[in-house]
This record gives structure tokens, C-alpha cells and sequence, in this order.
């Protein structure tokens, strides 16, 4: 594990599958660690053979390309998300990783940066050359093990991809309709009745995955999760013209095979991405920006992201609670200017 630090907050990375392995902010003298671990990891315990290694490793923060996809064959998500990362260097506050594999085509380069007193961590994926419409999107998992509240800048509409995660019952189980469209996320269709997807967990056991579609005009798209039981807040922020979709899956006691075996609880995974192959109803015209990465053969296009946390208990980036509480906080908004 590499580490890299700056006043105020650490991250570790995991080279062997490009993770982001867990990043803890210290606010106020108290640490707060929001990124999740799955119950397997880190044991010893044998796992399927065709396990692959984004789920063998399941947690953190790893990036996509192809987002849901598979290049040739790569697992489910890609090589950056299944393969070694070469650091080529590692600065105090900043380190840069290289994959060895191409994608699309195109060599990839991940760049993640600490700032002193900021409680974000700051993430660009730069493609060299290569040809393509990728499908791309940070998978970062949280740990919601008492649950969580969840709120996204303004969306045009919700809705889940045409299949669900999980149709087969010996198996597993979805709880949301698929496909499925609505306005409001505190309505949304299940399979019972309307669901609230806002709150976390929402149903006993299931895996569902649904996407927020970002509504035009927006200089700033973000995610916010609240942990109460641990008194932080999660914060997920991103270029709304160049990732255009929120994508979260639920993943809650819904999958009985291995290694999942009906012990996967209390996950959360903010999927910030461009991938209008997702969508169930809607196409890439519905979108604020594109559905996918356009890579350029002569040339080099990127993908920034943001996370960070903060403690809920303290009364720049202003939060303001739907009960009234604010707090500004430090950002480079140059980061994610286009």
C-alpha cells in the first residue's frame, strides 16, 4: 500500500488494482473514514477462481474504462479496474500511477492530489491517443452499515437500467422496477410499491442499481451522503457537462453466491460516470453531456473527480442542511472547470 499525505487527511492506494483502498479526513481532531471494505477482503479466504479483481478487492475507490463493460477480455469494468498500476511518482502530497495495458487504444495515466487543510482528494485520469467512445465512471463504495441519507444536485429524472441486477431468485434479488423512469427519487417504482431511494438501506436485501440524469444549466454536480451513526458526510463532486449521470448501486444482503454469499451489507457505491449504455428508458440525447469518453488519436482528453468527507457535528464549498445548518469549506473549483 502507497500512502500519501497532506495536513488534515491521508489516503492509502492500492496499486495492484488502481484502488483508492481508504482515504480519512481528520476534522476537528477526530478522524472520519467513509470508503467501504467487503467482508472478504483482506481475510485469506479462497474465492472463485473467476473472481475478478475489482471484486476480489471489493471497496475503496477504483475508475472504470469501460464503465459496465469489458474490453476484450478484461473483467466487468475494465483493466484500470483489474489490473496493475505502475507508480511512477509519489510526492508528498501527490501520486501519479501509469497502467500498463492500453484502453481503447490509449494509454492512461491516474493522478491523485492531497491539499493541505482540504478534506478532498483530488482524482484525474488522463488518456494519451487511442480510438473510441468509452463508457467511463469512478465507482466510490461507501460504508453505510447503520444506513445513511442521501441528496444529489437537481436531476432531470431517475430511472434503472432495462435489466436488474439480480433476476434469478436462487441467486439473488432486485426490489426496483427495471426498466423504470420518475421525477422524484422519493417515489420511486419497486416491485411493492413506491420507494424512497434517499434513505439507505430501503429494503432488507436486495442489489439495485439506478442513475439520476444531471438537469441542464449546472456548473457543479455533486452527492452528498450522511453517515448519522458516524457523524460525517460523504461528498462526491464532478463536472456535470462531462459526467452527466449519478449511478448508485445498492448493494445490501442481495446476492447468495460466492463470494457475495448473502453477507454483502451496508454498501453504497456513488458511481459518478458518462455511460448512456446504462440507461433503461432514456439515450445519450437525454444527457447534460456525453454518454461515453471521446478518446482523440492525436491528442488527450481527461475525467476529474472529487470526494471528500466531513464531520456533521461542526457548525470555499458551502453545505447547507435541509434543517438549516451551513459550513464552507476549502475546494480548488479550478479543478473541475472544463
Amino acid at each position: 500500500m502507497t500512502k500519501i499525505l497532506a495536513e488534515g487527511i491521508e489516503l492509502s492506494f492500492d496499486r495492484r488494482t488502481g484502488l483508492i483502498e481508504r482515504f480519512a479526513v481528520t476534522d476537528n481532531r477526530v478522524e472520519v473514514a467513509p470508503l467501504h471494505r467487503a467482508p472478504w477482503v483482506g481475510t485469506g479466504e479462497a474465492l472463485p477462481p473467476d473472481t475478478a479483481p475489482h471484486v476480489a478487492a471489493l471497496g475503496g475507490d477504483f475508475f472504470c474504462a469501460p464503465f459496465a463493460g469489458r474490453e476484450g477480455d478484461s473483467p466487468l469494468h475494465g483493466w484500470p479496474a483489474n489490473s496493475a498500476w505502475i507508480i511512477e511518482r509519489k510526492e508528498g502530497r501527490a501520486l501519479r500511477a501509469a497502467l500498463p495495458r492500453q484502453v481503447y487504444g490509449a494509454g492512461l495515466v491516474k493522478d491523485l492530489i492531497l491539499r493541505d487543510g482540504h478534506p478532498f482528494v483530488y482524482q484525474s485520469h488522463t488518456f494519451t491517443g487511442g480510438n473510441g467512445h468509452v463508457p467511463v465512471a469512478n465507482h466510490a463504495n461507501l460504508s453505510l452499515p447503520s444506513g445513511g441519507i442521501i441528496r444529489t444536485s437537481p436531476k432531470a429524472h431517475w430511472e434503472t437500467p432495462k435489466d436488474p441486477q439480480e433476476s434469478d431468485p436462487a441467486r439473488g434479488r432486485s426490489a426496483l422496477k427495471y426498466p423504470a423512469k420518475c421525477n422524484s427519487p422519493m417515489a420511486f417504482p419497486g416491485l411493492t410499491g413506491d420507494v424512497d431511494l434517499t434513505m439507505f438501506p430501503w429494503n432488507s436485501r436486495h442489489e439495485d442499481f439506478v442513475i439520476g440524469i444531471e438537469e441542464g444549466g449546472l456548473e457543479l454536480g455533486w452527492t452528498a451522503v450522511s453517515r448519522p451513526a458516524s457523524g460525517d458526510l460523504f461528498l462526491s463532486l464532478r463536472n456535470p457537462r462531462q459526467l452527466p449521470m449519478t449511478m448508485l448501486w445498492h448493494s445490501n444482503g442481495g446476492r447468495d453466491y460466492p463470494p457475495w454469499n448473502g453477507r454483502h451489507f451496508g454498501c453504497l457505491s456513488v458511481e459518478e460516470g458518462a455511460a448512456s449504455h446504462m440507461l433503461g428508458l432514456s439515450d445519450e440525447s437525454a444527457l447534460c453531456g456525453p454518454g461515453g469518453l471521446s478518446l482523440e488519436a492525436d491528442g488527450s482528453v481527461y475525467v476529474r473527480h472529487v470526494i471528500g468527507d466531513i464531520r456533521l457535528s461542526d457548525a470555499s464549498l458551502l453545505i447547507r442542511g435541509e434543517a438549516g445548518a451551513r459550513r464552507s469549506l476549502p475546494i480548488d473549483r479550478a479543478f473541475l472547470a472544463p
